[in-house]
């Protein structure tokens, strides 16, 4: 029914993505080249069918559409007093290190993981601690138990930043899992901060688990943050959900989110959320479905015309996790020879610290004629590769 072959243009847009020279091929930022979700563009028509863009409030059909799709697709009953609206995940992230840690304060991120993650502690005060995931014989990711939970005991460590399902090794992480992360959580006194903004881009027929949904544990331990910016490509919108069930720290950081002046809607971000929440299930089903074929062809593709590459299995968003160890040990140098030879722009995968450094990432969500002509690219690039990079 929904065309994702169809062509974008953004060039000439000051998209972020596509501000780009004529022969590139943007493949890095985790936004779709695909045309938002058409029920959110209908949303906002009407609301400019008005003719004024002054200020706007929360309505109950924004709760109450958040509260219908998680009982009805995540089986989890949300109440509205547990559910705070703010302007974006980043900024309720920043805004929540802030008011949980004190000055130089210990925030655990489990490593590779999304990099802004680190700019949010770092800007804010406190210390970034690592617990780098174990990289499997099979190129999974798994947690570390052991340095983790050594990493929660220091006193000094009061929050941990999770990202489920994550980005970028793509693992869809177990209720088993969520509940000895919430368990070690509250024997320390530490707080989880769950960034679930690619909990619908998973591949056909999965589910995955809400922390908050885990146990009374992990919803005692945890605060979750929703937004509909990934999923239905609507980040400029900027419109996002944090969920809270404990008072307690609910208060702390609904305070924190005024004084921040990140908790009032602009004139379109209210209504493209109930839109999307209300009537965007089927765009959605189709788009995994896109995603996915793309995501098995970039995987044959690399299996047959590129064996010294090897694709992390993912399960969930549309970020591919590709190890380049094999041709040089730092894969900056292949990402700026990508770009400078074949014009095929990706992430630095050092970026994302763990062991990044062997890494780059890869952003499947455009066009199946973009994905081949990426892959194309690729291979191109391997081919007329210096002998000094293997």
């Amino acid at each position: 029914m929904y065309n994702f072959d169809e062509l974008t243009n953004r060039k000439n847009e000051n998209s972020i993505k596509w501000s780009v020279n004529d022969n590139e091929l943007p493949m890095w930022i985790a936004d779709m080249d695909f045309k938002t979700c058409p029920v959110i563009l209908d949303a906002i028509s009407k609301k400019l069918d008005t003719g004024v863009l002054g200020y706007y409030g929360i309505s109950e059909k924004w709760y109450e559409s958040i509260i219908d799709w998680y009982k009805k697709y995540h089986d989890f009953e949300m109440q509205k007093d547990e559910l705070i609206f703010t302007t974006g995940v980043v900024a309720s992230i920043s805004s929540m290190v802030r008011r949980l840690t004190h000055p130089n304060e210990n925030v655990i991120v489990l490593t590779p993981a999304y990099n802004i993650f680190f700019n949010s502690i770092v800007n804010n005060g406190a210390r970034v601690v690592e617990s780098k995931m174990i990289n499997n014989d099979d190129n999974t990711y798994s947690i570390d138990w052991l340095d983790l939970e050594n990493k929660m005991k220091d006193p000094l460590t009061t929050l941990m930043i999770f990202c489920n399902p994550h980005n970028p090794c793509g693992n869809i992480w177990t209720k088993d899992e969520i509940n000895r992360i919430a368990s070690l959580a509250e024997t320390n006194g530490v707080t989880i901060i769950s960034d679930e903004v690619h909990c619908e881009l998973l591949d056909p027929g999965l589910e995955y688990v809400p922390f908050a949904k885990a146990s009374d544990i992990a919803k005692k331990v945890s605060i979750s943050c929703i937004s509909i910016s990934k999923t239905f490509n609507a980040a400029s919108v900027h419109g996002a959900c944090v969920y809270c069930a404990n008072k307690h720290i609910k208060e702390r950081i609904e305070r924190g989110f005024n004084n921040d002046e990140i908790a009032e809607p602009n004139f379109a971000a209210i209504d493209a959320m109930v839109a999307a929440f209300s009537y965007g299930r089927e765009w959605l089903l189709e788009l995994r479905q896109y995603l996915y074929t793309n995501k098995l062809y970039v995987k044959e593709y690399i299996e047959k015309e590129l064996p010294i590459l090897k694709v992390t299995p993912s399960k969930a968003t549309y970020l591919m996790w590709i190890d380049v160890s094999s041709i040089c040990k730092d894969s900056s140098l292949f990402a700026e020879f990508l770009k400078e030879n074949v014009g095929l722009i990706v992430s630095k995968g050092e970026c994302y610290r763990g062991n990044g450094k062997k890494y780059i990432r890869l952003n499947i969500a455009t066009q199946k004629k973009n994905v081949i002509e990426a892959m194309t690219r690729l291979k191109k690039a391997i081919d007329c590769l210096p002998s000094f990079f293997f």
